[in-house]
């Protein structure tokens, strides 16, 4: 194990707080060991607090890729920065200054250098201006708090080279650990709260804090300080987390609890006091729990308790105890806590569901989901993201990882691996090793190597598999019993592997639902055939206890009792549920639907798309519209293949077919039947909302004919199919947003192609520009209509891929219902088609919040007619972008609309009824 020369770093820190402007004045001294085994001729310093001083820095950037607008929406006065006066040596003055692209980086210039084992002290003098802390939870709240934490200087942390890791609200800042003393000066009305081991207070504003072999401290202060302290023999508590309706002495007891658990299970807390905040539950929650309303309580109080109190607990002791680089290495931090939480609720709540209590609710409890266990959620959580394609490596940098992987995903995966461990070895092997690790690496530094080595000794077989593939790989676990041959007392069983990874497999032996024997099945290859005993076992199953996460379990049993004995019953459940391998499962949930041709239209939904994404999904929608009178509806199939490569930008294959039947006009139906292939690709930056699509598809379409035909019903060609290619490239970041796409689409009557850009900019005045520009072209034109034509402002739609209300209208209240595709224009100009090409630009800016201007311009050409220039101008409400906007037209071709009669028959309108499309808005920031 490594060994730290550990009090030789010293920060010294006097800071003066100014509540009127936010600020602290600060000077401070700081003593750097060079340990490094070089001379330095710089020393890099962390500077987080000017993480938070523009729109594009790390953090800001960050921010826009989860699509938080506020740091970015914010005035001055609410982002912070840190005003640098000085940084000297002995009063010389030293040169610094910030890394281009990581301002919240300063590189100090030394006179000389810094021999191996030499100390210098660095003087600083520097104004801190505290930012609003709805940003990252710590900085100035608006009832006067404070939350302070990386608010001063330290030096960056040095291992082969300086780790300089940007502030990415991640709380993982990189830096030496060292002795702190910290005097505040603040004002008398403040409580103080912090993470120091020590504090002197004399009440008249002056606060000393002293703190050893720590990388920060962390200092709350509160008007109001609803923190309680709770001694218990092994480490005091103050905390100020919710107590859900548990009285004082309750707490107490539950501390005591998870306090006396984590000290037998993983070893004694290196510190005396610990400081266990709300802020530590809200960024980093136990997920589900925290999500629910306060109306639904399945969980008794002390479980909840219990439960956020141990993962603070667990989450706090592991960081000030093991010193490791927690950008790059977290898993194993990860790792242990999860693993102590899985141990926690075995030994004190083994029968706890995942539910809780609503699992014995009438209605819930034959769901699938009620009847997992509290600790399946931990495996299930994790594949939700590998059955998605988007799970990352458990050696992922932490600033790489997605906003769900990096909070839940692979914190559960890291877990999930140790009781995969515990089980493989069948022995009390990995509590043994998560103890020793711990004591012999407490308040050291450590790593990976560390953590790699000990457990490779202590195990008792062949672990590279761990590291290799379920720690530094995407690669599946995925196995299938292929054939069972009985020979005499024997079962010859043959397992295939789905995928090209090894890894450790189990095989049950199940008689009456009992298990009668187990056995691990390693080396498996491609397919691998064991013999076993057969001890009357009726029915043989893969990892039957669910404790590898395995990527797909409906294939892992085989029964003995026949051919049919193998089949899976069919079972109808309502709207969705946790998978089950032994049934075929189909969901229904009653749907509705509306256009004005078949008027309100209910149906049934039929599907079997569970939690967890299936590969082959169906989804039927029979319906029946209350005014057409007919039975309507839609459905598809789709089957998608992933890509698992890191390597490779192809993400996904899906083919899908589908097809829809209603009524497009008065009492003419029409029929569309779509066989697709869609390919999708990606940045090989998971974090990057950048995606790009190529589709093909051939989309065919029967319509009734009209006797009084009119555009939208035309009978020149009321049957016909076209062959569409798509490339679509996606990057709606909240600050730039860019998609555009190219079309080609070619039909016995016609060919064309068209080109769609839509651009999105946010201004450092929080004023938004929306820009669009369409271009499209017939390569040739045999039709007689207008029917396939380009559009200015209402396409016919002749593909039925728009959500019209009413796609046949000219006049009336859905008529006025606007798709902003083709030339995107609002007002309603005469001759609006065009046969030959068509060119229009659209844009809109920001006036005020959600008020815009908008104006369109194109130019549009008719085959023998001279080339027209067009043009309209109005109002935009954009209420929710692409959801619900209202558009009121000004001034165009037509004149002023504004003035003209019948100006409300003129106003446009988008609005979205989708549930679907709607929940994106508050996914996307996810994924």
């Amino acid at each position: 194990m490594s060994v730290a020369a550990f009090g030789q770093h010293k920060n010294t820190v006097t800071a003066t707080l100014h509540t009127r402007t936010n600020t602290l004045n600060v000077v401070q001294n700081i003593t750097y060991t060079n340990e490094t085994g070089t001379a330095l001729s710089e020393i890099y310093l962390n500077d987080w607090s000017h993480a938070f001083s523009g729109k594009d820095t790390p953090l800001a950037k960050r921010f826009a890729e989860e699509f938080h607008r506020n740091f970015h929406l914010a005035p001055e006065k609410k982002r912070g920065r840190t005003m640098v006066n000085y940084i000297s040596i002995n009063d010389d003055i030293l040169d610094w200054e910030r890394l281009d692209y990581q301002v919240d980086i300063i590189k100090v210039t030394l006179l000389q250098p810094l021999q191996p084992n030499e100390s210098i002290t660095l003087d600083l003098n520097y104004q801190v201006k505290l930012a609003y802390d709805e940003f990252t939870r710590y900085g100035f709240a608006k009832n006067g708090d404070y939350s302070l934490r990386y608010w001063y200087i330290t030096p960056a942390a040095y291992r082969d080279g300086w780790k300089l890791y940007s502030h990415k609200n991640l709380d993982d800042m990189y830096t030496e650990q060292a002795n702190h003393n910290i005097t505040l000066i603040i004002p008398d009305t403040f409580e103080v709260v912090s993470t120091a081991d020590s504090m002197k207070n004399d009440g008249n504003g002056l606060v000393q804090l002293t703190a050893e072999k720590v990388k920060d401290v962390t200092i709350l202060l509160r008007q109001n300080s609803q923190f309680k302290t709770f001694e218990t023999d092994k480490v005091t508590i103050t905390t100020n987390l919710n107590p859900y309706g548990l009285d004082e002495k309750q707490q107490a007891i539950a501390i005591d609890k998870v306090v006396q658990f984590i000290h037998e299970k993983l070893g004694a807390f290196p510190r005396k006091n610990m400081m266990i905040s709300e802020i530590d539950n809200k960024k980093n929650p136990v997920y589900g729990l925290g999500q629910l309303p306060t109306f639904i309580r399945p969980f008794t109080d002390a479980f909840q308790y219990e439960i956020k109190i141990l993962k603070a607990i667990l989450e706090r002791n592991l960081e000030e105890s093991l010193w490791m680089d927690t950008r790059t290495e977290k898993w194993i931090l990860d790792a242990i806590e999860i693993y102590m939480m899985m141990n926690y609720a075995e030994t004190f709540y083994p029968n706890m569901k995942l539910v809780g209590g609503l699992s014995k609710v009438w209605g819930i409890r034959s769901y699938e989901f009620a009847k997992l266990e509290f600790n399946d959620q931990y495996p299930f959580m994790f594949m939700l993201m590998a059955r998605k394609n988007i799970d990352q490596p458990l050696n992922t940098s932490k600033d790489s990882l997605t906003k769900f992987n990096n909070n839940i995903a692979n914190k559960y995966k890291a877990g999930v691996g140790l009781k995969y461990l515990k089980s493989y070895f069948d022995e009390a092997v990995i509590d043994d090793f998560v103890k020793e690790f711990y004591v012999e690496n407490r308040l050291q530094k450590t790593s990976r190597e560390d953590f790699e080595t000990l457990l490779k000794a202590k195990a008792p077989k062949d672990i590279d598999w761990y590291f290799n593939n379920y720690v530094d790989s995407r690669k599946r676990i995925d196995y299938k019993i292929k054939k069972v041959e009985k020979v005499d007392d024997s079962l010859k069983v043959t397992i295939k592997n789905k995928y090209d990874a090894n890894f450790p497999i189990s095989l049950f032996g199940i008689k009456n639902d009992s298990v009668v024997s187990k056995y691990w099945v390693t080396d498996v290859g491609k397919k691998k055939t064991v013999t076993i005993p057969s001890d009357s076992i009726d029915r043989l199953v893969l990892n039957y206890d669910k404790i590898i996460p395995e990527f797909n379990q409906r294939d892992n049993w085989k029964s003995l009792n026949g051919f049919f004995a193998n089949n899976k019953k069919l079972r109808l459940t309502f709207f969705k549920d946790a998978e089950n391998p032994h049934y075929n499962q189909i969901f229904f949930v009653p749907v509705a639907r509306f256009n004005l041709y078949d008027g309100f239209t209910p149906g049934m939904r039929l599907y079997n798309k569970v939690f967890l994404t299936k590969r082959l999904l169906y989804d039927l929608k029979p319906s029946y519209g209350l005014r057409s009178k007919q039975l309507v509806g839609s459905g598809s199939v789709s089957y998608r293949h992933d890509i698992e490569s890191v390597n490779s930008d192809l993400y996904f294959i899906r083919f899908t077919v589908g097809g829809n039947y209603f009524n497009y006009a008065e009492d003419l139906a029409y029929t569309r039947f779509v066989p697709k292939v869609t390919f999708g690709f990606r940045d090989p930056n998971f974090r990057s909302n950048q995606k790009e699509f190529i589709d093909f598809r051939y989309v065919i379409v029967q319509r009734e004919q009209s006797e009084t035909p009119t555009l939208a019903t035309d009978n020149d060609e009321p049957n016909y199919s076209v062959f569409n290619a798509r490339y679509v490239y996606s990057n709606p970041d909240p600050i730039r947003h860019m998609v555009w796409f190219t079309d080609f689409q070619i039909s016995k009557r016609f060919a064309k192609i068209s080109f769609n850009l839509d651009y999105r900019k946010l201004f450092q005045d929080n004023r938004q520009l929306n820009l669009r520009f369409f271009f499209g072209k017939f390569i040739f034109n045999d039709t007689n209509s207008d029917f396939f034509s380009f559009a200015l402002d209402r396409p016919t739609d002749y593909l039925f891929d728009y959500n019209y209300y009413g796609r046949s209208e000219d006049t009336g209240l859905f008529s006025q219902q606007i798709i902003v595709a083709e030339g995107g224009f609002k007002s309603k100009l005469p001759n609006p088609f065009s046969n030959a090409w068509l060119a229009t630009g659209n844009a809109s800016y920001s006036i005020w919040k959600w008020i815009e201007g908008y104006g369109d311009v194109g130019f549009i050409k008719d085959n023998g007619v001279n080339t027209r220039f067009v043009y309209d101008s109005g109002i935009r409400l954009n209420l929710v972008p692409d959801f619900f906007e209202l558009y009121f037209p000004v001034y165009s071709n037509n004149g002023w609309e504004i003035a003209q009669p019948g100006f409300d028959q003129r106003i446009r309108f988008i609005v979205t009824l989708s549930p679907k499309t709607l929940t994106k808005l508050f996914t996307r920031k996810w994924f």
